[in-house]
């Protein structure tokens, strides 16, 4: 049986043109982002109108015999070829992922001059009308090249997208691909049936598919927050890597003066001296605090603080943070409580710098707004399973916190009462604090009353270690403490572009009678390691010109025999650097300004035991 072709079809085009004509209206009311494929994308449902309109005005034309019927057919054949040839313009910006067009661009011209040489020949060239009932289509040069130019755009789209298959995008470039399967099947079909016209219809189908690539608001959305995103952790990054700077070159002058006055305080001068040395280390350690915390929030903030677990002596952190808080409460009327409980195993597993900062800061903080009266420090635990709940407790009899300032404590920048302007602190701790614990997946609760004192709890869930791999006889007897020993015949080279850098490091060397060699650069180190000289210990500075402490490194491993341990000494103690440095091979981590307590367990570690 013959088909209707015109008639029938006509059932595919009206309901493509209803359709068409309300997506259209929808699209136009639609909030919409600009860019170069929304634009052509506009491009193609305009001329996917004109075309089902000129479709159902050929009907109307040919079934009253008018004489434009030639003219319209020869501006349908335009719409095709236009639709077509906009695929193919918008296939390539995708591909390229530009926004804008060069009108420059070779491609570019060649493609404006193909379009109107082609729409030109189409609107001059002569088309014929069959007219025959039942097998009515049109025919002639002007259709003849329709086909040709389709034909030629669908191979040269297919040889491009196959070139280009691995980057491509699967999501934009599926409604292309249907595209061309379904113009190939058409072209097949009306090959043998010339009075079928689906092409419009396949034409719609494919705006409708695109509308879900280029437009869709969930995917817009997506794009934007992606966007937002990668703004903000440039911006970040930015910001992470101003800090590091700003730490690398606020320790350098403060391992000086750190490092001097730790000297100076040791020599024999009048205790009024002695006195003002005091207040200038306490002075510089302040300072160091406030550097610390302003590198530890922004590294919270940039996602880019590490919780690193590993095993560790508990009643060691305990007892460490018993001394310090001892040492911060100075010449203040003060009584501090302490309680462990017994009953905590001996090793656990979690990270124990983070747990020991957490605590500090809140023994810091207790210590600093409690004039008098007592500081209460208590730990308990419930163990289930292989999970030790450590319940930290600080309270004290300070001047309490009103219940509206509550939520405030653990916000950036706020300290607890204006008027206490002369307690130091930047409210960093606190802030600092809360986040720490969360990132642990611990809780931590306030409970205060205004003039009589707080209570912080803290709960903190670490794992059970039942076969520990650390020496803990060994690990009691590394202390932190500001002894000297006589390591004489021991011979330590010392490796920093600063100056006054190495007469620190001499300076607080030069009393445990060790040989020091002091060199500028890691050229210099190098050299003195192939000359054959032979050293205990290697302390060895990072950011130098030229090569960097880690690229030094990397050439000392490299001659034959080198087995002296390196230790890195820097200024960047950012989160996560002694990690980092570990990964690179150093044996251990000092940072600038170089702690008494943290230079003796290098010394006893590296150079003692030899």
């Amino acid at each position: 049986m013959l088909f209707d072709g015109i008639n029938n079809s006509m059932i595919f085009s009206v309901v493509s043109l209803v359709y068409m004509l309300f997506f259209s209206i929808y699209f136009v009311m639609k909030k919409k982002i600009k860019s170069i494929e929304l634009f052509l994308f506009k491009g193609l449902i305009i001329i996917n109108l004109i075309s089902l309109i000129m479709e159902c005005l050929i009907v109307v034309f040919i079934m009253n015999d008018y004489p434009l019927i030639n003219m319209i057919l020869k501006l349908f054949n335009v719409c095709i070829f236009s639709y077509v040839s906009l695929i193919g313009l918008y296939s390539y910006i995708t591909l390229k992922k530009k926004e804008k067009i060069n009108k420059t661009n070779k491609i570019y011209i060649v493609y404006s001059i193909f379009n109107i040489i082609s729409v030109l020949l189409l609107i001059l060239l002569p088309v014929h009308l069959n007219n025959v009932k039942y097998m009515q289509y049109s025919y002639g040069p002007s259709v003849n090249y329709l086909f040709f130019c389709i034909g030629g755009l669908i191979i040269l789209m297919t040889t491009v997208l196959c070139i280009n298959i691995k980057k491509i995008e699967k999501r934009k470039f599926l409604p292309i691909f249907l595209l061309i399967i379904l113009l190939s099947i058409n072209t097949i079909v009306q090959y043998i049936w010339p009075n079928i016209l689906l092409v419009n219809s396949i034409f719609s189908l494919v705006t409708f598919m695109m509308y879900h690539t280029v437009e869709n608001p969930d995917v817009k959305m997506l794009e934007e927050v992606t966007l937002a995103k990668e703004q903000a952790d440039k911006a970040n990054a930015a910001k992470t890597d101003f800090l590091s700077n700003m730490s690398h070159e606020i320790r350098t002058p403060l391992n000086a003066i750190v490092g001097f006055s730790q000297n100076l305080y040791e020599e024999d001068i009048p205790d009024t001296a002695k006195d003002q040395v005091k207040d200038i280390i306490t002075a510089s350690n302040n300072l160091l605090e406030l550097v610390n915390g302003i590198l530890d929030i922004s590294k919270i903030e940039a996602n880019k603080l590490e919780i690193i677990n590993d095993e560790y002596s508990f009643k060691r952190v305990f007892d460490e943070l018993c001394s310090l808080a001892h040492a911060r409460m100075g010449d203040k009327d003060l009584i501090l409580k302490t309680q462990y409980d017994e009953s905590i195993p001996k090793v656990l597993y979690g990270d124990k710098l983070r747990v020991k900062q957490v605590i500090l800061n809140i023994l810091t903080n207790s210590i600093k707004y409690t004039k008098k009266g007592f500081v209460e420090f208590k730990i308990s635990s419930i163990i289930k399973d292989d999970i030790c709940r450590l319940i930290i407790s600080v309270e004290d009899s300070g001047i309490g916190i009103k219940q509206e300032n509550i939520e405030k404590l653990f916000t950036k920048f706020q300290r607890f009462e204006e008027k206490n302007s002369t307690i130091e602190g930047t409210g960093l701790g606190l802030a600092i604090t809360k986040k720490l614990v969360e990132l642990m997946n611990g809780q931590i609760i306030v409970q205060s009353v205004y003039g009589q004192g707080s209570k912080f709890t803290i709960a903190l869930d670490q794992r059970i270690i039942n076969n520990p791999t650390i020496d803990l006889e060994a690990d009691d007897k590394i202390t932190l403490d500001s002894e000297t020993y006589d390591l004489t015949g021991k011979k330590v080279l010392v490796v920093d572009d600063n100056n006054l850098n190495l007469k620190v490091a001499s300076k607080l060397l030069s009393k445990y009678n060790l040989t020091i060699e002091l060199v500028s650069s890691g050229r210099e180190c190098l050299d003195k390691i192939k000359s054959g000289a032979t050293y205990d210990l290697v302390l060895l500075d990072d950011m130098m010109p030229k090569m960097s402490g880690v690229e030094t490194l990397g050439e000392l491993k490299k001659i034959e025999g080198y087995n002296i341990p390196t230790v890195i000494l820097t200024a960047n103690a950012i989160a996560g650097m002694r990690e980092k440095y570990l990964r690179d091979g150093f044996d251990d981590y000092l940072a600038k300004p170089i702690d008494k307590g943290e230079l003796n367990k290098v010394l006893k570690e590296f150079v003692m035991k030899n």
